[in-house]
């Protein structure tokens, strides 16, 4: 197990991100959860992330009954955030943190993040004093490390780290496709990061499966080099940057475990050759001309949608269609339909709430345009 380089209490670099977990009727699969808990920390890692919003809420009670119920304290550090929807002024702040502690069951959080941070949500921070509260409550010994997870262009992360040095950390989108793309400015947020002197933690690693999933021929590349899954390789290009303390996955079953620790308890940086078919299968990733949705969700939990358009799962069958033109793709966007209160793409108000949660600041009502006239005509 290597040694983390920034922070010695983190083993290894790589974390279990807890937004994507086993489900099962709706709800975790607390006896998958659990044997995935228990196979990562004794793997001798030990880095859980979890945000109040993540799946509706139940991931913190999950962290609690699956987690911090059956470890130690000592056997695991865990990873919280303040997310704008709950909180509305200052005083709002603290009551929110202690909700979030009894929710997952700690006393403490080691480290605590500012939620996506952008341009526009910082001054809604600012004014209610956000930064100085959670600096508050580490002095207080309920935050082990304050940062900040970020969702928008380089130049306004320069501005919030200019603002605010007392940020230990800095949480970014970071994946081979994203790495030049000029709406997500993966390099350039980096390379902010560096200038600040911060350890980074990386989120969407894999893209939100898309590294996974990939064009025949981008595969392809990969598969000849005989050295591990399509995942292992978008991991690893991400762990292969000096400033990188950590890089999360989110995991849905023990297949996927097992598969990212063989890639990462025992971490190796991409050689050149593997540096260079990474670069390759991102040319032809590119040539798509996909939509750059991370399935994160939040257009459907937290902008609720008046129609309730499953709009990630919309997106996915659409890339589906355009990179692998199989005749299921249809098939499957009538499963997305399918069920009370599900709504057509077509059946968007165009009211814009998704939009404004959007941390890829898609145009997702033009593109539900494009997904009604693929799928519905």
């Amino acid at each position: 197990m290597m040694k983390n380089p920034f922070f010695p209490e983190i083993h290894g670099n790589f974390g279990f991100g807890c937004m994507r977990l086993p489900m099962k009727d709706g709800h975790v699969d607390y006896d998958e959860f659990c044997r995935m808990a228990d196979a990562f920390i004794a793997s001798g890692l030990n880095y859980f992330d979890t945000a109040h919003g993540y799946i509706g809420g139940q991931s913190e009670t999950a962290i609690r009954d699956c987690v911090a119920k059956r470890h130690e304290r000592s056997e695991f550090l865990l990873t919280d955030k303040l997310t704008d929807p709950y909180f509305k002024k200052q005083e709002d702040i603290r009551p929110f943190f202690e909700s979030q502690l009894e929710a997952c069951g700690v006393e403490y959080f080691d480290f605590y993040l500012m939620h996506a941070q952008d341009r526009n949500n910082y001054q809604k921070y600012r004014r209610c004093l956000a930064y100085e509260t959670a600096m508050e409550l580490k002095k207080e010994g309920k935050i082990r490390h304050f940062g900040i997870s970020f969702h928008d262009k380089a130049d306004v992360l320069d501005m919030i780290l200019s603002e605010h040095p007392e940020v230990e950390i800095v949480q970014i989108q970071f994946n081979y496709a994203d790495y030049e793309d000029a709406s997500v400015e993966a390099r350039k947020v980096y390379e902010v990061c560096e200038k600040h002197a911060k350890p980074v933690i990386v989120m969407e690693p894999v893209k939100g499966g898309s590294l996974v999933n990939l064009p025949e021929a981008a595969d392809r590349i990969l598969r000849e080099l005989h050295g591990g899954s399509n995942a292992s390789y978008a991991l690893r290009f991400a762990a292969s940057f000096p400033r990188m303390a950590m890089v999360l996955s989110g995991m849905s079953d023990m297949a996927q475990m097992e598969d990212n620790l063989s890639a990462m308890a025992d971490f190796h940086p991409l050689t050149d050759l593997e540096m260079d078919a990474v670069h390759r299968v991102n040319e032809i990733f590119h040539s798509l001309n996909l939509v750059p949705c991370t399935g994160c969700r939040y257009c459907v939990e937290e902008s609720q949608c008046p129609k309730g358009i499953r709009i990630p799962d919309m997106f996915s069958s659409l890339n589906a269609h355009e990179a692998f033109h199989n005749w299921n793709t249809g098939f499957y966007y009538n499963h997305v339909i399918t069920g009370e209160g599900h709504g057509k793409a077509s059946e968007c108000i165009r009211c814009g709430k998704c939009e404004k949660v959007c941390p890829q600041h898609l145009p997702i009502r033009d593109l539900l345009k494009t997904v009604a006239k693929t799928f519905e005509q």
